[in-house]
């Protein structure tokens, strides 16, 4: 038989697979499902799921609303697929530099403790993009190699060292809840890779942009901006913007640049031993800020439980706060996280995984805290600390006669001191090293979007999108520069 005719043979097999696998999946077989894509979804069969739903839609006269929903799913898919692109070889590699032992079965054993992440896709096993290095926060035993193999720096903990013991001295002896703030000037720039949208599209950006109705956030100003038709998002919208559209050119990546200055002052509140106020359980306040916030404030059965364990009868509000707060601190290590839009319940994850980054413990706690009756509210933007600056999310709680008071969960307790008002800080207090963008979480941005954010809970790195669809975060890039004046 010649290579012709093999080839041949080969192509006509291969059309055959083809026309049975879409025989399959076909009117002919039955009308497809909700409850198959669902099936299918579940099991990590992601390519038969996706051509499931383009069925589905093809045969069933659905509303726009309902087509939009099924087509996210699908986005949703391809996201978590971003998210899971390493091989085994590629953690392996990784791994060998504090193991170079390292085996089929010591990644076996990682992954039963889920100290190393992984996903079955289509019938393949790959690891969270960020597993390796994930495992040396988690595994106790992979924590110590890594220390005795690369000697850490100390980071933002050198800084704050200083800060925090200056801080709760001068809050102390003055008796305020704010100090001096730290004044910075931030130059933010978002590149959309060049071809990424057709030539000529207009393509829509919106930046993280300071709050200005935030009393420990002040004397705003914007600098420059490198379009003149820009828009800030009014004070009333949680998520604080700045919107720009420019126009696609073949072969050139397109830039949005801001560039702003701020302060930032730090606040702690001295809640030892205060005689704290019973809430007005009536107020509007209290039931906004006590409800659950499906889907990720819901009161399981699972957060029921965690918080019997935790709380018990503990009645005093801050008292109940410190506890949920130490408790996730001690229980959860910081991990880099999948990106929450494809986290169907967040609190849940962390409880199930035994590990979370900021905004996956911050809602762990919001969601414990709202559970015990305290009321609390979701903050995020970034930590600005010299050298150590990022994405960061926290939180505030109300107390009766304090008012809203910040904590950072993932900061969690100062080990390095001992002063109880310097180790429990960020159960009550908040540095001076902060960008507050967001005070609330999964809100509208301004102008509406039209397409699905590439972010659907936080708001920090910005969004983009063209009448296309969404531009999504493996299209473009992110940066910042901060100067302290």
């Amino acid at each position: 038989m010649t290579t012709n005719q093999v080839n041949k043979k080969m192509k006509h097999f291969s059309i055959l697979i083809l026309f049975a696998l879409l025989f399959a999946c076909s009117p002919q077989s039955g009308k497809v499902s909700k409850e198959q894509i669902a099936e299918e979804e579940t099991a990590g069969n992601f390519a038969k799921a996706t051509h499931l739903i383009d069925v589905y839609i093809a045969e069933n006269d659905l509303t726009p609303s309902e087509v939009y929903e099924l087509n996210a799913r699908k986005d949703i898919m391809h996201r978590i697929r971003l998210d899971f692109e390493k091989d085994k070889a590629s953690v392996i590699e990784y791994v060998k530099k504090y193991y170079p032992d390292v085996n089929d079965e010591i990644l076996e054993k990682w992954e039963k403790f889920k100290a190393l992440e992984s996903k079955v896709i289509d019938g393949e096993k790959w690891y969270f993009n960020r597993a390796a290095s994930n495992l040396f926060r988690l595994d106790k035993e992979a924590i110590a190699r890594k220390a005795e193999v690369d000697k850490p720096a100390e980071g933002k903990e050198s800084i704050l060292k200083t800060h925090l013991p200056e801080v709760v001295n001068t809050l102390i002896k003055n008796g305020k809840t704010q100090a001096t703030p730290v004044k910075m000037r931030v130059k933010y720039e978002l590149t959309l890779q060049a071809n990424a949208v057709p030539d000529g599209e207009v393509v829509r950006c919106w930046l993280p942009y300071p709050r200005e109705d935030n009393r420990r956030q002040s004397n705003v100003k914007l600098l420059s901006v490198n379009d003149s038709n820009y828009v800030i998002a009014p004070a009333q919208y949680s998520h604080r913007t700045i919107y720009m559209e420019k126009i696609a050119r073949k072969d050139e990546p397109l830039k949005f640049t801001i560039e702003f200055s701020y302060q930032h002052a730090p606040e702690w509140f001295n809640l030892q031993n205060q005689t704290i106020q019973p809430y007005d359980t009536q107020s509007e306040l209290y039931k906004a800020y006590t409800a659950e916030r499906p889907p990720h404030i819901v009161f399981t059965d699972s957060i029921k439980a965690v918080s019997e364990r935790i709380v018990g009868n503990e009645t005093d509000p801050y008292q109940k706060v410190k506890k949920i707060w130490e408790w996730v601190d001690v229980t959860f290590p910081w991990a880099g996280a999948r990106e929450y839009s494809t986290i169907a319940n967040i609190p849940q994850y962390v409880l199930e995984n035994g590990h979370g980054d900021c905004g996956q413990v911050t809602l762990l706690f919001m969601t414990l805290a709202r559970y015990n009756g305290i009321p609390t509210r979701w903050q995020s933007g970034f930590s600005m600390h010299p050298g150590s600056s990022n994405l960061h999310d926290w939180s505030e709680f109300y107390i009766e006669g304090s008012g809203w008071i910040p904590m950072d969960e993932s900061f969690g307790l100062n080990t390095f001191s001992a002063n109880d008002d310097v180790k429990y800080f960020y159960s009550n207090g908040i540095d001076a090293y902060r960008w507050i963008v967001n005070n609330d979480f999964s809100q509208p941005l301004f102008p509406d979007k039209i397409f699905p954010r590439s972010e659907t809970v936080d708001f920090q790195r910005g969004e983009l999108e063209w009448r296309g669809g969404n531009i999504y975060f493996d299209q473009w890039d992110w940066d910042f520069d901060i100067s302290y004046e």
